[in-house]
């Protein structure tokens, strides 16, 4: 090869390689002009969900739990006791009505005390007779008597009666003055005998009808502790227990914060677990928190039913409190050095607003003042959002339900 085609070769390799440098620094220079452009391009605003402010129905309420009890309930035990009991009339799940037999006791020993005390008594209206029969008699002989004496009297003056028939006159008539005063405390006597008969009569009456053991009230036999052969007695366990006119409650107990919100005659909704629910009303609100639980009482009457089990365990929901305004999520309310706070959504951005709240129902509170219908605020307010970011809102998908 000659020095010239030596010379023309390394020149042709010296200008591809050169080509080649500037090739690569190009494609340098485009790369980093597009990182430049990219990094330039705005930032796409975060995307948030909000919730538009509605109106909404607001119920406020308490929730209470307890077990099912009577209104009133009513114990039977027997008047008298030492007799043995000799039917039973009555179970337990009956409704009875007042005045009916429920039990019947031995009454033989009460029936011959009652036999025992007429023939007593029968005495007694024959002794007043003798003794008004023995009042007349010493009533005439007084003024038999009396009347001797007073004949005596002038005869003894004038000197034609001795001295001894004077006094035998005398004597007479106060003998029979006291036979009759005798006789009249006699006939008294026989009056108080006959009035106390008549009085054991009463009681042995009284016991005599008391062996049939009777439903003071109108109600429903909740338990039957009687058992034939057994001596009736009122120490221990009644004979039976009734839940008078069958009307149950809700004996319930509630959290001291909300028992203040608990008024008579609210109304309420019981559930009784595979039972079902049952409309009632407060009767009875407790003065007293327990100081160890911290927890009310309240009673909730429900009225005569069935289905109802006293012992049963039981729920309540008590509506508190009712209103109409405008709501939002509970999730979007923060709290803050004593206020409340939502994040409003004003054209993109994000504007923190001060609100006074008022009933919570479920998951939404209601708004007295602070908003306008058809704002939107942010679902689940939080610290990463600030006054003025700009945000993207997005509204939640409907669900299934809420399609109309």
């Amino acid at each position: 090869m000659t020095f010239g085609k030596i010379v023309t070769t390394l020149a042709v390799i010296g200008a591809l390689a050169g080509g080649g440098y500037l090739f690569i620094e190009k494609r340098q220079t485009e790369a980093i002009q597009a990182e430049r452009m990219e990094a330039a391009k705005p930032t796409a605003a975060p995307a948030v969900t909000v919730s538009k402010v509605t109106t909404n129905d607001f119920v406020e309420t308490a929730v209470v739990s307890g077990s099912l009890i009577p209104r009133e309930e009513i114990l039977v035990s027997p008047e008298i006791e030492g007799l043995r009991v000799l039917q039973l009339l009555a179970d337990e799940g009956d409704r009875v009505k007042k005045g009916d037999i429920l039990a019947r006791l031995v009454s033989e020993q009460i029936d011959a005390q009652i036999a025992q005390n007429q023939a007593n008594l029968a005495r007694s209206v024959a002794a007043i007779a003798q003794a008004e029969s023995q009042i007349a008699q010493a009533e005439a002989q007084a003024k038999e008597a009396a009347a001797q004496l007073e004949r005596a009297e002038p005869l003894k003056k004038s000197g034609y009666l001795s001295g001894a028939t004077y006094d035998q006159r005398e004597s007479a008539a106060r003998t029979t003055a006291a036979q009759l005063v005798a006789a009249r405390d006699g006939l008294t006597a026989a009056k108080a005998d006959k009035a106390q008969v008549e009085a054991q009569g009463r009681e042995l009456q009284w016991r005599r009808s008391n062996t049939d053991v009777t439903a003071p009230q109108d109600g429903v036999i909740s338990r039957r502790n009687a058992r034939m052969g057994a001596l009736a007695t009122s120490i221990g366990e009644p004979m039976f227990r009734i839940i008078q006119r069958g009307e149950i409650e809700l004996d319930a107990e509630i959290v001291e914060t909300e028992l203040k919100n608990v008024k008579v005659g609210q109304k309420a909704v019981v559930s009784v677990p595979q039972i079902g629910d049952f409309e009632g009303k407060v009767r009875l609100v407790s003065p007293e928190v327990d100081k160890t639980t911290r927890l009310g009482r309240v009673k909730i009457f429900l009225g005569s039913n069935p289905q109802l089990r006293i012992g049963s365990y039981a729920r309540g929901l008590i509506e508190t409190a009712r209103s109409r305004g405008l709501g939002i999520p509970t999730s979007a309310v923060t709290f803050d050095q004593g206020t409340n706070f939502v994040q409003v959504v004003i054209d993109n951005k994000v504007k923190k607003q001060a609100v006074r709240l008022g009933l919570i129902s479920g998951d939404l509170v209601e708004v007295k003042d602070g908003l306008n219908n058809s704002d939107l605020v942010v679902t689940r307010a939080g610290t990463f959002l600030r006054d003025g970011d700009t945000v993207r809102p997005v509204m939640p998908e409907a669900k299934l339900s809420e399609v109309r």
